[in-house]
Parts: structure tokens; C-alpha cells; sequence
């Protein structure tokens, strides 16, 4: 069959087995088997290959059963950078983008500004923030040895000079930084265990390490922040979407001018403070 064809009926196979965007989805995982880009697949008239259709057909039955679609393609855009992603490490959402504003805005004007990235992952969040700050000295952690070989290998392959470090929070950074970092971003494991057990299958693929922990762990990240920001430095963390007035009022007993932002859903998503 032509792609077209193909499309069609990968289009109808996925919506009975309700994945969202079924179509687009479709393309997206023709476009990965091909090695084409949205144009070049509608001005193909010839047939799949054989090897074509027997690649297509796995990666749609995969994708039908919950493997989330960038472990079959094997990247994710984000912002102004594509990165690539791995199963053990956690896919970026859209929505993180509102923390990447967040604390963007937040450094403002500051010349050079040292920012830590807390649980990097992919390194979306430090890379993005390095790509649209080229004079920012970004560095970022990772418990996850595997986190930090993506990020690493991101770093490479993108051209930015972010240094990632495995280990937890802060303890795996440069001693001589502690009380001069200007920036601390991170977007921690809020889910919490009774949530965990609620979310979809292609959620769950990702590694637990990075969904469950709840406002304890990010009220963890900002007592330990304290002890790394500048005067005046500021958190900027993601949040659960019914974590804003909690994780405000617990931010509030250690930092100043502390907001809750949310994302273009309207949902809770960004916390930002002070260190006074």
C-alpha cells in the first residue's frame, strides 16, 4: 500500500485503541520509519517496503499498547532544541517549558549567572536554558547514572557547555559554588505514591525515581537551595497541578516574594522564590 493507505488505517488502528491524536501519531512514526520529514511523506508515491511496513507495523503495535511515542522515535522537541530521550530516563513534558520562562525571566539582566538544575534527566531544562542564555554557567545533577549519560551525551551533540554531575541534589557540585549560585531550577518527583498508581501506562513507562515523591521532596530542594543561593538567588520549581497553595506556603517560611505561576492550561505549575 501507498503511505496514504497506510496512514489511514494505522489512523483508525490507534484510535480504537485510544491513543490521542491518532493521525498525527501515525505520521509522526511513518516520518521515524522513512527518514523523512512531513512533506516528503505526502509527496511519496511509491509503496512501502517490505522491511518498511514490518518496522511500521511494530512500532504502531507498540505505540497501541502504551510505549510513549518518543521511545519509539527517539527524540523530543523542546522549545528551541530536540533532544534525544532513552527509556530509564524522564521524557520532558510541555508543560516544563513554563518553567524555562519562569526562571529565564528571573535572570533578567544578570551578568553571567550561575544557575544549578536539579534532576536534570535529558538535560532539557539546563540546555534550553544554556541555548537561549549562552553566558549563563549552567551546571546540572542527577541521581540517575543513566540521566547523566544522556544529558551528557545531549550536551555533546547540541554544542552546549552545561556540566552534569551524578549524584543527589547538590552534593555532586563544586564546593567553591555553595552561596554563589544565582539560579536554582528544578522540576523534582512531585507525583505522590496514590497518584502514581492512577496514571496512564505511558506515563508509568517512565522510571518511578522521577515521578514519585511528592511536596517532601521539593520541600527538601529548597532547604537545601538555601544553602547554595546568593543572597537575593532564586528557586524556580515545577509543581503538581493541586500543589500550588501547599508548596507556596511551605516556601514561604524560608524565602520571600514567593508566587505561584501557571501553565497555558491554567493549571498550578511553577513556584519561584527568594533566598532573603
Amino acid at each position: 500500500m501507498r503511505p496514504s493507505e497506510v496512514l489511514r488505517h494505522a489512523s483508525d488502528y490507534l484510535e480504537r485503541h485510544g491513543i490521542d491524536s491518532p493521525r498525527e501519531t501515525a505520521e509522526v512514526l511513518m516520518m521515524a520509519v522513512l527518514g523523512t520529514d512531513r512533506a516528503g511523506l505526502y509527496t511519496r508515491t511509491d509503496r512501502l517496503g517490505a522491511s518498511e511496513e514490518r518496522m511500521f507495523g511494530r512500532a504502531l503495535r507498540q505505540r497501541g499498547a502504551g510505549t510513549p511515542l518518543q521511545h519509539l522515535t527517539g527524540e523530543q522537541a523542546f522549545r528551541r532544541i530536540t533532544l534525544e530521550v532513552r527509556p530509564g530516563v524522564f521524557i520532558p513534558r510541555p508543560e516544563t517549558e513554563t518553567l524555562v520562562s519562569a526562571a529565564l525571566r528571573e535572570l533578567g539582566d544578570t551578568d553571567a549567572p550561575v544557575v544549578v538544575d536539579v534532576g536534570t534527566g535529558t538535560g532539557a531544562i539546563a540546555l534550553s536554558i544554556k541555548d537561549e542564555r549562552p553566558d549563563a554557567n549552567v551546571f546540572a545533577t542527577d541521581i540517575s547514572p543513566e540521566a547523566v549519560d544522556l544529558a551528557r551525551a545531549n550536551a555533546a551533540h547540541l554544542g552546549l557547555d552545561v556540566a552534569v554531575f551524578e549524584g543527589d541534589m547538590f552534593d555532586p557540585l563544586p564546593p567553591d559554588l555553595r552561596g554563589w549560585v544565582d539560579l536554582v531550577v528544578s522540576d523534582p518527583p512531585y507525583v505522590t505514591p496514590q497518584e502514581y498508581e492512577d496514571l496512564p501506562v505511558e506515563v508509568r513507562a517512565d522510571p518511578e525515581l522521577a515521578l514519585v515523591g511528592g511536596i517532601d521532596v521539593i520541600e527538601r530542594l529548597a532547604d537545601r537551595a538555601l544553602r547554595w543561593l546568593r543572597d537575593g538567588g532564586v528557586l524556580a520549581v515545577e509543581i503538581g497541578a493541586s500543589q500550588g497553595k501547599d508548596v507556596v506556603k511551605g516556601l514561604g517560611r524560608s524565602f520571600a516574594d514567593v508566587r505561584l505561576e501557571f501553565d497555558l492550561a491554567g493549571r498550578d505549575r511553577v513556584v519561584v522564590g527568594h533566598r532573603p
